[in-house]
């Protein structure tokens, strides 16, 4: 057993109520987590020197069996609804007691780490595991005290997964054997029956979603960020998929963080302390910094190798396309340290639109950043199913709903306080399909994007001619460094203009359905902002 000469984690267990276990790792290192990880036989190491594991049954989160836990704390300010599902605390006491009780005679990995670059608004936390790699998941993604800090450290924050440790739903109040539950008032997250470790970061961020906004004024934020030279601070909206990792790592900026942040009165901090990015295709071409990321200390998960080799084949999508990497912050070169950057100069709002209706880019006025900001608008191919191929809507407010325990009101009256505060330029761009639908079109070169992102970045953008898109009035740009005009208007792409035109009009519908559940929260500004038909 490892520990400190001032913390005892052993006593740190008992007061959590978890007794009599076998073994207690507390805050080993990367590579002895490893090393347990392989003599368990619970993974394998890559080629590159990445750990790769199974996470099993589970290849992602389960939103459906996320529960918070309904008390006199949160009974009148959570948003209840499809995502924030609400159990009693009786129930929540009867599986605190089952994963508690669980650890008896088996070994435990203990992890002190905290969230939140900002020291002002730093939370720490305590991460108890089954398994060493979920612990060093742990280490890769929250931000790591020094020794001498960890020795005196006081967890606000408990988590405790235990993909072992299994729900009676007939008891437990749960609607399958799997369960996250997060009880705001004991500030304890228990996970149990899933292995996929993005339940214990998402379980953090949901956290910070409630306390920082609702207590700190702090706006929380599902978005990557980095900073040019000159400290110019751009932050990327976007959901799966859409690019936020990808693009926010770019080798002329440093990286602020890719995935949760928080504004303040000052600026931008990073919610975690490593990446935890998307693998499917991913190249050295195409993704430099997180192909080179992929390295000793990295974990991998649910990839395959190619048949008789550790080499990740990272095309494979046989277990999931879901496929993901953590790794420290510090892997990328040009990280930012400590992970705070200023006010924000450029917001992105990012969309793969795979109608191919979208501008692949287009500069929004205030109130259709606003309503933008709480559509969280994107379209993905609906499935792998054979003979599937028509595109399929999400909408997922401020581009993060599972994630906010608050009304999305609340979120948005924040970001256009701060949009306004400080004259933000506010760009969209689509990722996705140009020249037609998915199946027709062609996706937009991820080359051209980075470029139209570069130009706004520079400034080349802030003097250029503009015309509105007659359906849903963004600034188009005549022209754009780098970027074939002919692509830039999405209309002009099609071979076929009236298909377009109905396309785009079928998309706006889609657009003001949804939107219909926030309208009386809506001011005229952003009631303005809706497409018109």
């Amino acid at each position: 057993m490892q520990m400190s000469s001032v913390r005892n984690p052993v006593s740190d267990l008992r007061e959590l109520g978890i007794e009599n276990t076998t073994n207690v790792y507390y805050q080993l290192s990367p590579g002895k987590l490893e090393e347990q990880t392989i003599a368990r036989k619970q993974g394998v190491i890559a080629d590159s020197g990445a750990l790769a594991v199974n996470t099993g049954e589970y290849t992602g989160r389960s939103p459906k069996d996320r529960f918070i836990v309904e008390d006199a704390m949160t009974a009148t300010t959570i948003n209840w609804n499809d995502f924030n599902l609400p159990i009693s605390t009786a129930f929540f006491d009867r599986l605190y007691r089952r994963i508690t009780g669980y650890f008896a005679g088996k070994d435990v990995w203990v992890r002190d780490c905290y969230a939140c670059a900002d020291d002002d608004y730093r939370i720490n936390i305590k991460v108890i595991t089954e398994t060493p790699w979920s612990s060093l998941f742990a280490y890769n993604m929250f931000l790591r005290p020094t020794e001498e800090e960890q020795d005196y450290m006081h967890p606000e924050w408990t988590v405790i997964q235990a993909p072992g440790c299994l729900a009676d739903p007939t008891t437990d109040g749960t609607r399958q054997q799997n369960f996250s539950v997060i009880n705001f008032s004991r500030k304890i997250i228990i996970i149990g029956g899933s292995a996929y470790t993005g339940e214990v970061k998402k379980g953090i961020f949901t956290i910070l979603n409630y306390v920082l906004p609702h207590n700190k004024q702090v706006l929380s934020m599902h978005c990557s960020a980095n900073q040019g030279d000159d400290g110019d601070t751009a932050i990327f909206f976007g959901l799966s998929g859409t690019g936020k990792t990808t693009l926010s790592a770019d080798p002329s900026r440093k990286l602020i963080g890719d995935d949760e942040h928080g504004w303040t009165a000052s600026g931008v901090f990073n919610f975690e302390g490593g990446c935890y990015a998307k693998c499917i295709d991913l190249s050295e071409d195409k993704e430099p910094q997180i192909f080179h990321a992929v390295r000793k200390g990295a974990l991998l998960e649910n990839t395959r190798f190619f048949p008789g080799t550790n080499t990740v084949n990272y095309a494979d999508k046989s277990i999931t396309e879901n496929t993901r990497v953590s790794y420290p912050l510090h892997y990328i070169d040009n990280v930012l340290e400590p992970a705070v950057g200023g006010i924000p100069k450029n917001i992105f709002f990012l969309t793969c639109d795979a109608y191919g209706v979208l501008p692949p880019v287009s500069k929004l006025s205030p109130g259709q950043a606003m309503y933008q900001f709480i559509s969280g608008y994107t379209a993905k191919v609906a499935g792998t199913e054979a003979g599937v191929t028509e595109p399929k809507s999400t909408f997922s407010a401020c581009f993060g709903a599972p994630f906010l325990p608050l009304h999305p009101a609340q979120y948005a009256q924040m970001l256009g306080e701060r949009m306004r505060l400080h004259k933000v330029n506010v760009w969209l761009i689509n990722t996705g399909w140009t020249g037609g639908a998915y199946g027709t079109g062609n996706r937009i070169k991820l080359a051209y994007t980075r470029a139209m992102i570069a130009a706004a970045l520079k400034g080349e953008l802030d003097h250029a001619a503009f015309h509105p898109h007659p359906v849903f009035g963004f600034a188009i740009p005549d022209t754009c460094p780098g970027v074939p005009e002919n692509i830039l208007n999405p209309r002009n792409t099609w071979e076929n203009k009236a298909a377009y035109d109905e396309q785009a009009r079928n998309l706006a519908n889609q657009f003001i359905l949804n939107f219909e559940k926030y309208a009386a929260a809506a001011d005229a500004e952003i009631l303005a902002a809706a497409p018109k038909l």
